[in-house]
């Protein structure tokens, strides 16, 4: 039995050919990134919640001073005249193996419902140092789900000893649905790989992809703004990344890429 509570919010139309884009926490929060910014931009309606006692033993502090507790929460949008999204993002992710399992599980039987055969997951790839121009990689659970983006130059399918094992929902979410015989795949960009780092640059570019393969339509003025703020601050990057370079955490870095989650 899944420990998984669900809580819908509202009822949703009938969808044409939706996708289920995932973007939750994890390295340089590339994928939260950019699900958020889908989910802003396009106006997207909140339907699930998903809560369960397995998430982590903490609250988050808003802006009205009180404390929330973490969330997961799965959005929709219709699109017209293009494939409908359904979109998943949140504060964490599942904190051990049987409850990302039970997690995506769950998840998948959710979609069932509205006949979704496309996921994309999203994510990070952990740099030693900070990208100018970070790259976009793709991998799948089967060569049909890779053939659509192998068409674009801006991503790359030629993931063998370039890619770890890809962690946590973002992974797992992939190579689960392949049992419901629904295509997924991953797209993962280029990242600095500190746990205070934000990967602004790299959401950038997985945005301007499904920009370009699905119409979405997003200005990513709001973003260039927000990168442009941030390398405003110069020295407070060029301190993290100096400090970082001396830290233990630097040294136990691979010296090849890695995905971390």
């Amino acid at each position: 039995m899944s420990s998984w509570k669900i809580t819908k919010f509202n009822n949703i139309p009938k969808l044409t050919s939706p996708i289920l884009i995932e973007g939750l926490p994890g390295i340089g929060n590339v994928g939260k990134i950019v699900a958020d910014f889908i989910v802003d931009e396009l106006k997207a309606k909140k339907i699930y919640n998903f809560f369960s006692y397995t998430l982590p033993h903490s609250v988050f502090v808003n802006e009205n001073n009180l404390v929330e507790l973490p969330r997961i929460d799965m959005y929709y949008k219709s699109v017209e005249n293009e494939r409908d999204l359904l979109l998943l993002t949140g504060d964490v992710q599942p904190v051990d193996e049987v409850s990302c399992y039970e997690f995506c599980e769950t998840i998948l039987s959710v979609i069932e419902e509205y006949k979704v055969r496309e996921i994309i997951t999203l994510g990070g790839i952990g740099l030693r140092e900070v990208p100018k121009t970070p790259k976009v990689y793709c991998t799948g659970n089967s060569k049909k789900a890779l053939k659509k983006y192998k068409k674009y130059k801006s991503i790359s399918t030629e993931v063998y000893g370039v890619v770890g094992p890809v962690i946590g929902v973002s992974g797992l979410l992939v190579g689960l649905a392949k049992k419901k015989n629904v295509d997924a795949v991953a797209l993962l960009a280029e990242t600095y790989g500190h746990p205070l780092f934000l990967g602004l640059k790299g959401a950038r570019e997985i945005l301007k992809n499904l920009n370009k393969i699905f119409n979405l339509n997003i200005d990513l003025k709001n973003l260039n703004k927000e990168i442009k703020d941030l390398e405003k601050d110069f020295k407070l990057t060029k301190d993290l990344v100096d400090v970082s370079k001396k830290a233990k955490y630097m040294k136990k870095l691979p010296k090849d890429t890695s995905y971390i989650g």
